[in-house]
């Protein structure tokens, strides 16, 4: 009896969802909004605490850091993935236009892309034809510039992800400073910080399928580098004050 488990089966966990490009990109977006949010308010805050601010102005200028953080990052978002979404446009239309223009060297050109994965010229010539006599436009794009027309990069997923993972990930930094007193406010608010960011770093790995000792020691490192940095910087201005 054939025990060996239906194709479909075993590539059951790879990403081969039409979904997978958007995906990709509110992760990404969504990543970038966390850290931020979590590695800078938390700078803000800790440098104000080694300037020996008290807690009303902490928490003043925590919340208006976090409102101004995500609408910052939900429209640097917004922007940047409109711009890409509008240069797919173009390069869509313009393949599409060759097509019309002269199909003849687009088959050819869509021939030796195939001979490239190892196919026979005999055999690339004959699929290539194929393609050409359906609908050649979806094949054109995904060989040559690694587009699919049903999924085009949403820049309105892309914005609501980064700005929620920004609240998000300033919420934690505000939380401590709020639930700590007096000389632990600094260290349960870089405790809290560098385990948050390491935690972000784990659960980017997982979903990204990389190496999760890497980004939490890269998140880990780099924010208590720039925690360092700012409250040296709030205690010499408290210092000097």
């Amino acid at each position: 009896m054939n025990t060996e488990p239906h194709a479909s089966s075993r590539h059951a966990g790879e990403p081969h969802a039409r979904s997978e490009n958007n995906r990709l990109n509110r992760l990404r977006a969504g990543v970038l909004g966390a850290n931020d949010g979590i590695v800078s308010v938390s700078a803000m805050l800790l440098g104000m605490v080694g300037a020996g601010t008290s807690n009303a102005v902490i928490l003043t200028a925590g919340l208006a850091s976090t409102i101004a953080g995500a609408v910052s990052m939900g429209l640097g978002e917004y922007v940047s993935v409109s711009a890409q979404r509008d240069t797919e446009r173009v390069l869509i239309g313009k393949e599409s236009d060759e097509l019309h223009e002269m199909p003849d060297e687009e088959r050819d050109e869509l021939a030796g892309i195939l001979q490239g994965y190892g196919i026979s010229p005999e055999t690339a010539a004959q699929a290539a034809q194929e393609i050409s006599d359906g609908d050649p436009l979806p094949a054109h794009l995904r060989l040559e510039l690694g587009l699919d027309t049903h999924d085009l990069v949403n820049p309105w997923s892309a914005a609501g992800s980064s700005a929620l993972s920004f609240v998000l990930g300033a919420a934690l930094p505000m939380l401590s400073v709020l639930l700590s007193t007096g000389a632990l406010q600094g260290f349960v608010l870089t405790v809290v910080t560098l385990v948050a960011l390491a935690c972000t770093g784990f659960a980017s790995a997982k979903m990204a399928g990389t190496s999760v000792r890497r980004s939490m020691v890269r998140l880990v490192v780099g924010g208590a580098a720039g925690l360092a940095v700012t409250y040296g910087v709030g205690v010499l201005f408290g210092a000097s004050a």
